[in-house]
């Protein structure tokens, strides 16, 4: 059938090949109401709440980082609110306190397992992916149960309207969604049949990072259509090999020795979890804040089981770890830099980070050896440089000790720069950074505000 051409010149379609089209339009709008999505929407919870469940359910709420979505910055614990960045607009999290009317103060227990793991709301509609159910998918009968006990019966309701998203229409139709949780999320019902690594240590590693603690959604990278490349380690070795979120860079955690956690041993590994820092390295951007809403708060028995996974992961390719013969650090010390991003990195760094690039022991992070250096993308370093940040406050380590913003102070060539200099010195062997990428970055990102965090870790009635 081809195009008909009308007495005005304009082509005119047949009107059977527009009721076609129109045809597979409602097909395909309504096709995903028969697709399986499993679980039972009517499911009362299946056990009795006790105090145990729901303190279970609050250790859970916690491993799964469910404050840092669902709390926005100076509003009430779990109502909402937040802005999630997406490629085609902003969404917001939902209130998720058990108010009657804006919370999930109405939904039974399987609308509630059906939101978690299936990626479904209690009115039918598909969930955008920022919620990680594929993740989530992981999570067992008996977890999900206490977390749905503490969200309904150990959360304080709070009345606040949910906000629509951002994303200008048809781009914001929810159905075909639904063929994107068919393509890309796993079943419940699939991954029970996996089978559990041998360690059992291991394994309770592998279900905090695969499940609960979502470590993917930012550490792994994303195909064009927005899926994680991998959800569990393989052969393809995708899975935690680094990724980005909000403009910052989710190192490798995988055994690379320059660019992931290769040279980091599992108690250092832990140690980090729980305190935001080590001797060497600290917490910043997103993960400042997946360590003091939700790690710090593990216990030592998860946090080794963690760690301990983590160091099962293969590296991603081979790489050698970098020497440093000195040379640098006399140069500076003796206040001798051999170009200018060294004569910037004296002017403007040096007294934290030292000459050496070694820092101050758990204070001021080491840049000699760090794999956020070493990384390929250099977008964290270069964030960090121009808008600052914060270690975060936590029980173990409650300084917050911070990074300025130096992005009034130096150009977008003195940006690249240091950033240059320091990618390169020490034994770092990262690539050069020009000032066209500093530019994108900076126009990107919002105007630097304080980066003190208010957080006080001993209310435990902030998120």
């Amino acid at each position: 059938m081809n195009a008909t051409t009308s007495s005005s010149g304009k082509r005119r379609w047949p009107p059977r090949v527009l009721l076609i089209v129109v045809l597979l339009l409602i097909a395909a709008w309504q096709a995903p109401r028969f697709f399986p999505v499993g679980g039972d929407a009517k499911a009362a919870l299946p056990v009795e709440v006790t105090p145990e469940l729901l303190k279970q359910g609050e250790y859970l709420a916690r491993a799964g980082d469910c404050a840092a979505c669902h709390s926005a910055p100076g509003g009430q614990p779990f109502a909402g609110g937040l802005a999630i960045a997406s490629p085609i607009g902003n969404i917001y999290s939902s209130n998720i306190t058990p108010d009657a009317d804006t919370g999930i103060g109405q939904w039974s227990y399987g609308d509630f397992e059906r939101a978690v793991r299936r990626g479904v709301s209690h009115s039918g509609k598909p969930l955008y992916p920022a919620m990680p159910f594929p993740s989530y998918a992981r999570i067992s009968d008996a977890d999900i149960a206490a977390l749905y006990a503490y969200f309904i019966h150990g959360v304080a309701p709070v009345k606040q309207a949910n906000r629509g998203s951002d994303i200008p229409w048809p781009l914001s139709l929810r159905w075909p969604l639904a063929y994107w949780r068919v393509l890309f999320a796993p079943s419940v019902e699939s991954l029970a049949k996996l089978p559990q690594a041998g360690d059992p240590v291991v394994a309770r590693g592998a279900y905090l990072v695969e499940g609960l603690g979502h470590c993917g959604a930012c550490h792994t990278p994303r195909a064009l259509t927005l899926q994680e490349k991998s959800l569990s380690d393989g052969a393809d070795k995708l899975f935690l090999s680094g990724g980005a979120a909000d403009n910052w860079i989710a190192p490798s955690l995988r055994g690379n020795v320059a660019s992931g956690i290769g040279k980091i041993d599992e108690a250092h590994i832990a140690e980090f979890l729980k305190s935001g820092r080590t001797a060497d390295t600290a917490a910043f951007g997103g993960m400042a804040d997946v360590v003091q809403h939700s790690t710090q708060y593990l216990s030592d028995a998860d946090l080794t089981a963690i760690a301990r996974y983590l160091k099962t992961l293969a590296p991603t390719h081979e790489e050698t770890a970098g020497s440093d013969d000195g040379a640098i650090a006399k140069a500076l010390y003796a206040a001798q830099p051999p170009n200018e991003g060294a004569r910037l990195y004296l002017d403007n760094c040096a007294t934290c980070h030292r000459t050496h690039g070694q820092g101050y022991e758990a204070t001021y992070p080491a840049l000699a050896g760090n794999p956020a250096v070493n990384g390929a993308d250099p977008t964290s370093l270069l964030h960090l440089v121009l808008n600052g940040s914060a270690m975060p406050s936590t029980q173990a380590a409650p300084t917050a000790f911070a990074m300025p913003a130096f992005g009034a102070r130096l150009s977008d060539a003195e940006v690249a720069e240091v950033v240059s200099f320091v990618r390169a010195s020490w034994g770092n062997s990262a690539g050069p950074v020009d000032a066209a990428q500093v530019h994108k970055l900076r126009a990107a990102l919002p105007p630097p505000g304080p980066v003190y965090s208010q957080y006080d870790p001993r209310n435990p009635a902030q998120p």
